[in-house]
This record gives C-alpha cells, structure tokens and sequence, in this order.
C-alpha cells in the first residue's frame, strides 16, 4: 500500500503511473526492430499478426513502443523470424547489416 495525497492508504494499481524514460527508450528500440524485422521480410502487419497469432492493432502497438509485452510474446516473434531471443533483442545487429548493405553498395 501507498499513502495517497489524502493521508488514506491507496492500493498501487490505483496510482497513476508513468513509464521510467529507459523503459519507454527500450520499448521503442524494440517496437522499431519488430518493424525492421517485419519489413526487410516484406510482411505487412496483417500477415505478421497471423503468423504469430497476435492482433493487427497490438503488432502496431508494440511497433510504435506503447506496449511492454511478455516473455513469452517475444519467444513468439523470435520462432517466427527464426531468431533467438538475443538476436532479436540484438538492437544493434539492425545497423550492422544496415552499415554492411551501405558499404556493398559504396563499393
């Protein structure tokens, strides 16, 4: 229990509460490697929801880094682009290959 701005005790989930700055960074750099991800394969946000079976609109979600999702949701994304969990969470790896295709083309 919290004690609310009236002095009475307040169960948490009633506070309101606002994401930390690195939880909302790290939801967005994953939200933007799923969108990567999704588009160098060529899928649309429908066809990715059903091959992993979630809904259009909560792809979107956590594309645009509004959603914090499970564990077991990013064991989802990580079979059906044939990843492990730490390649998808790999953020970097996304500029490695984007440096590689840049310097193929430079060349």
């Amino acid at each position: 229990m919290r004690i609310a701005f009236d002095g009475k005790p307040t169960p948490r989930s009633a506070l309101p509460t606002m994401p930390h700055p690195v939880n909302k960074k790290l939801l967005k750099q994953f939200g933007d490697r799923i969108r990567s991800l999704r588009t160098a394969r060529g899928l649309t946000q429908e066809k990715l929801a059903e091959l992993t079976g979630f809904h259009r609109t909560y792809i979107g979600m956590i594309e645009r880094g509004e959603r914090n999702i499970s564990l077991a949701n990013i064991g989802v994304f990580a079979t059906t682009f044939e990843l492990s969990v730490s390649e998808l969470l790999n953020f970097d790896e996304e500029f490695q290959f984007q440096e590689r295709s840049d310097s193929k083309k430079a060349t």
